[in-house]
């Protein structure tokens, strides 16, 4: 089993939950469309989720100094400093993460942004964490895309983690090649390309059957559209463990150092 642990560093920490696949603007495209897009909901749950703990309202006066941002919360419990701080200047912003994270040797957090969830006026910035080793900490970052004020609310997630083999490609040499080069899979895209356009012209002509079928849901099955075959290892949800409270004379620790104890 792979493993990911979470130590906390203070008494009072961030929330950590598992990915969700719903987004509001997906809610509100005509007929809930946007759910039949598989990768978008696949992506948007392949990882988990850094909750804040309180709300947080920041502005930016457009300046390259720390002093140009300026933040605020009003949560009697939380420090405004424990909840974002104007570390780099030049607009971002950083979140404190009050966890020391470990994982399997050669797997490292990619630190980024909830997928598919825009924030206006600010952007978040991906980072790749060697947690297999990494001692300390790291801090989650937005960059202000123009001057203005946003706020982070309670509960809202400013950071998804995704572990990654973070080696995985550097070996990779992507190679470009004619699909007259594979002539199976120039036939397969063919027929499929074939289907594809048949389908539309019969929706664009609303062929009663073709209109209560609605959408081609080869994807979704994970199901070649021409052998039918469908794909063993095809992911049409994705629902992630939430994380578990372990004591520390029950956990079997990850160290860089030692391997696994």
């Amino acid at each position: 089993m792979k493993r990911l642990i979470a130590y906390r560093i203070h008494p009072r920490v961030q929330r950590i939950v598992p990915g969700d696949a719903r987004r509001q603007w997906m809610d509100e495209t005509r007929f809930r469309y946007a759910y039949r897009c598989l990768p978008l909901t696949i992506a948007n749950s392949m990882g988990w989720e850094i909750l804040l703990p309180a709300t947080v309202t920041a502005e930016w006066n457009g300046g390259n100094e720390l002093s140009d941002i300026t933040i605020q919360s009003q949560d009697p419990d939380w420090k405004t400093k424990q909840l974002a701080i104007s570390h780099f200047g030049h607009g971002i912003l950083t979140f404190p993460i009050n966890y020391l994270f470990r994982t399997e040797p050669g797997i490292a957090l990619w630190a980024r942004g909830v997928p598919n969830r825009p924030k206006d006026g600010i952007a978040p910035l991906d980072g790749i964490i060697e947690t297999d080793w990494l001692e300390f900490t790291f801090t989650m970052n937005w960059q202000f895309t123009r001057p203005g004020r946003i706020v982070f609310e309670k509960d809202e997630p400013f950071c998804f983690i995704t572990p990654i083999d973070y080696c995985a490609l550097k070996d990779v040499v992507p190679e470009i090649v004619p699909i007259s080069e594979s002539p199976q899979i120039a036939e397969k895209y063919k027929a499929y390309s074939d289907a594809r356009e048949n389908f539309n012209a019969r929706l664009s002509q609303n062929d009663p059957a073709t209109t209560k079928e609605g959408w081609q849901k080869w994807y979704m099955r994970g199901e070649s559209p021409i052998s039918k075959e469908r794909n063993p290892l095809h992911l049409s949800k994705l629902s992630l463990a939430e994380p578990v409270e372990v004591r520390i004379d029950k956990s079997i620790a990850l160290d860089a150092d030692e391997g696994v104890k």
